[in-house]
């Protein structure tokens, strides 16, 4: 909504529904601007700017030339199935992230026409007067005119996991996408839609994060491919040429062996593989909404998350108690009371304990919130009201105490509410045996005086330093005291003479499975990096527990002037809002890093859209975050990361696998066309027996290959350098090794038959297919067992066919083969064998960095 309209006036009556109206139809509905739709062409001919397609779309326009309609028609398949493929995932990964989208807030109570009013949110127009109750999403940006014990969680714009207090009069506002959390209020809205807070953040969002490592390691292989096939069709045209050879047969040759250096399946191995790795993510609750997302993450050097709901359990839990009497530990997580109170790992109870226990049920009764029982067995209990409030209900259902029978038992006869002025709460209740009871909880800077307590001052110094000692370990501290008078006191008289009870440590609580997960990514050479908007000492306090710094490791906090020289080596971050996370991911990619976003607010959101990889959490996420991310969690869980990464590792693990299989065959054909020349070999192979050789070793074959499972140590190694080719620590060395084999396995039966007057081209011919598929078996990543039966099939079905290329009349006449006597075909299996033997003692002898990368 346009600045104009922000301090637009909002007298008793509201609006008038006409002046609303005009002002919808001039500004337009209060809703995020939403990316256009993708049209189908837009994403087809997304999908063929890769560059091994464009060069395969090339060799099908050179075999289409040359009249080879059936060679073509093989490659057109293959691009056909990849871009196919493509589309059907992202089409999916969109459909099922928009039935995630349940945070807007779908009505708005106003105040129109002098009369309160529910209209949809998107109605709601700038100088609209909000009533904001316990519960409500704000819809919009607003001016505050009237609090009354206004609390708002504001998480979801500013990582904060604490809600805050809103008053009237003191300049305070409420943005849009928020949660009233208690209390209530009135406001005039002062911006909508992409102006409001959530818009603006939105509008962080515009850039995204370009090409993935995959895809940018894919370019420059297809250049190297394209620029190879140009240079050897060159010479091989040119020295058949000067051999007398036909134009028209050193074409159709020379072509052939182009084909033959590209490895066509590789987009189809690609696709299949990230196409498997997204299934496999999807059971495991991860829905990916770009296919190359899946191996981005196997690249990832750093992974940088946020506190609230993604480390943490996004939710107010009771960990320390202290009374004068001595500490003690809350156990349990969430809502529901179950759980241990103790001192010292041994279990107290209200008998053991009585300084806690009237410490705990002086606490649950100067509240406003409730728990509410899960509707389903294994469901969670969920709270209505403060969420501060409701982690002291659930501390006494722990110790015993029944908060609802405690509040019947002393019934409540007066109160002084919270607000951000008092800092404190204080509630009257009268006693069974006559008389009354005053209780006071707050902030212990205010309550810890001798202007509240009847404390000598030796004591309340103690409690003063426990309490800094507790906020100096990430906590937010509540000081609790209560006082019995005979009678009723005066108002004035309602907080003075007190007796402290204690201390109370609340804090959003790490996930059980936080620390195991940052274990996890350290073990795979991951650098894990918080960014928070929360406290720096609650930001060290989750840090040190999950792992991420050690208990007196460095916080930087994002107010500091010197922050912008840590953008690059701190490893918490605190205070950051929406700019800064941008500027952290943006410095760690400049420095080479391969970064992953994990978050679930409005905040989040420009960071997961400029990461290289965007994690968003699906249940607790909002939609600005669901829809910047490439992968969502579908059950919130931070391990399901890791999960991904090995998924990433083992689809980039499978396409160099291919590549080492693909690329060695290819080379070693272009090799036995060059060198049988040299030893009276003129035409070493006619242009369709490459071509069948190339389609039985590359296509079902090199295909099953991406379905190979992750090495057993995937995950304990560090990840592959940023800036390293996918032919790099020592692949393109292998494929010469390994192409070195085959050529000479295929030279020496070449040469051999010839020799002795056998069918030698048809031997060489054999050979070579057989002992390309040989490697392919010696390519498994755990050779000897079971797994992936696909490629064990697939080889099969690739022997048979080419034993029929030699014993079918119909192929000896297509392929210009001849059978070949059973005896001398032993032989050639037995040196075929050659080609698994050179894989798997190349792996042996030369295992380069394989051990030490995650590729």
């Amino acid at each position: 909504m346009a600045s104009d309209l922000r301090a637009a006036p909002a007298g008793v009556l509201g609006l008038s529904s006409a002046d609303a109206a005009e002002r919808l139809e001039h500004h337009g509905p209060n809703a995020l601007p939403t990316r256009p739709r993708v049209s189908a062409w837009r994403r087809v001919l997304t999908q063929l700017r890769d560059p091994l397609i464009i060069v395969l779309l090339v060799a099908i326009v050179l075999t289409v030339i040359t009249g080879d309609w059936t060679d073509a028609a093989v490659i057109a398949l293959v691009v056909v199935v990849n871009t196919a493929v493509g589309v059907v995932q992202e089409i999916k990964a969109d459909q099922a992230i928009t039935t995630l989208a349940t945070m807007t807030a779908p009505e708005a109570r106003v105040l129109r026409d002098g009369r309160q009013q529910m209209i949809p949110a998107v109605d709601v127009v700038a100088g609209d007067l909000l009533i904001l109750a316990e519960g409500d999403i704000v819809p919009a940006d607003a001016a505050l005119i009237e609090a009354a014990a206004l609390l708002v969680d504001e998480s979801a714009l500013t990582g904060e996991s604490v809600p805050v207090d809103k008053a009237a009069g003191s300049g305070d506002v409420v943005s849009s996408g928020t949660v009233v959390v208690r209390g209530r209020g009135e406001a005039v809205v002062t911006a909508t839609g992409a102006a409001s807070a959530m818009g603006r953040i939105a509008g962080l969002m515009a850039t995204g994060s370009g090409l993935t490592p995959l895809q940018r390691r894919l370019v420059g292989v297809g250049r190297v491919l394209a620029g190879t096939a140009v240079v050897l069709c060159t010479i091989v045209l040119a020295l058949g040429l000067a051999r007398g050879e036909s134009l028209e047969l050193m074409v159709v040759t020379a072509i052939s062996l182009v084909v033959a250096a590209v490895p066509e399946s590789l987009p189809a191995v690609v696709t299949l593989a990230l196409a498997l790795g997204a299934r496999r993510m999807a059971a495991r609750h991860a829905l990916i909404r770009r296919l190359p997302a899946v191996e981005t993450l196997g690249s990832v050097t750093v992974i940088a998350t946020d506190k609230t709901g993604t480390l943490t359990e996004g939710r107010m839990v009771v960990r320390r108690l202290w009374t004068p009497t001595g500490a003690a530990e809350v156990g349990g997580l969430g809502y529901r009371p179950e759980g241990v109170v103790g001192r010292e790992g041994t279990p107290l109870t209200a008998h053991t304990a009585p300084d806690l226990a009237e410490l705990l049920t002086a606490a649950a009764l100067c509240t406003d919130a409730t728990l509410r029982a899960p509707e389903q067995p294994d469901g969670d209990w969920t709270a209505l009201g403060d969420p501060t409030e409701a982690a002291l209900l659930t501390a006494a259902g722990k110790f015993g105490i029944d908060p609802t029978a405690v509040k019947a038992s002393l019934p409540r006869t007066g109160e002084l509410p919270f607000d951000s002025d008092r800092k404190r709460m204080t509630t009257l209740h009268r006693q069974l045996g006559g008389g009354i009871r005053v209780i006071c909880k707050g902030a212990p800077e205010v309550l810890l005086t001798a202007a509240f307590l009847d404390e000598p001052a030796d004591s309340i110094a103690r409690a003063v330093d426990q309490a800094g000692r507790l906020a100096t370990d990430g906590y937010r501290v509540l000081a609790v005291a209560q006082a019995d008078h005979v009678r009723p006191p005066v108002r004035e008289e309602w907080e003075r003479g007190l007796r402290l009870l204690g201390l109370i440590g609340i804090r959003d609580p790490a996930r059980p499975s936080a620390a195991g997960t940052i274990a996890a990514c350290r073990a795979a050479g991951i650098t894990p990096v918080l960014i928070t908007g929360d406290h720096p000492a609650t930001a060290r306090a989750v840090a040190a527990e999950v792992g991420i710094i050690g208990a007196d490791g460095d916080v930087v906090d994002c107010r500091d002037p010197a922050f912008a020289d840590r953008l690059r080596d701190a490893r918490v971050f605190a205070r950051a809002t929406p700019e800064q996370k941008l500027d952290i991911i943006t410095a760690r990619r400049q420095a080479g890093d391969i970064v992953a976003m994990t978050g679930d607010g409005v905040n989040d959101g420009p960071a997961l859209r400029r990461a290289d990889i965007g994690v968003a959490m699906g249940l607790r996420g909002t939609e600005v975050a669901r829809q910047a991310a490439d992968l969502v969690l579908a059950d919130d869980d931070l391990a399901t990361v890791v999960a991904a990464a090995e998924e990433g590792r083992r689809v980039y693990a499978n396409i160099r696998r291919f590549l080492l299989y693909g690329l060695s065959g290819g080379a070693a054909e272009i090799t036995v066309m060059l060198a049988g020349p040299l030893l009276g070999l003129p035409l070493f192979l006619l242009p369709a027996q490459i071509l069948w050789v190339n389609l039985l070793t590359h296509g079902l074959p090199g295909v099953a290959l991406g379905s190979e499972p992750a090495p057993p140590d995937v995950m304990t190694r560090p990840p592959r350098p940023p800036a390293e080719s996918v032919l790099g620590a020592g692949l393109w060395q292998r494929i010469l090794r390994v192409g070195i084999v085959i050529s000479a396995v295929t030279l020496g039966v070449a040469v051999w038959a010839h020799a002795t007057d056998r069918p030698w081209q048809s031997m060489a011919f054999f050979a070579l297919g057989a002992t390309q598929l040989a490697v392919a078996l010696g390519s498994r990543a755990r050779p000897g067992t079971r797994t992936n039966p696909m490629l064990l099939l697939a080889v099969a079905v690739a022997l048979t066919l080419q034993f029929a290329g030699l014993y079918l009349p119909a192929l000896n006449e297509l392929l210009g083969t001849e059978p070949v006597p059973i005896l001398d075909l032993l032989v050639i299996c037995a040196l075929s064998s050659l080609g698994y033997a050179a894989i798997r003692l190349d792996r042996t002898l030369h295992p380069g960095n394989s051990r030490h990368r995650s590729s």
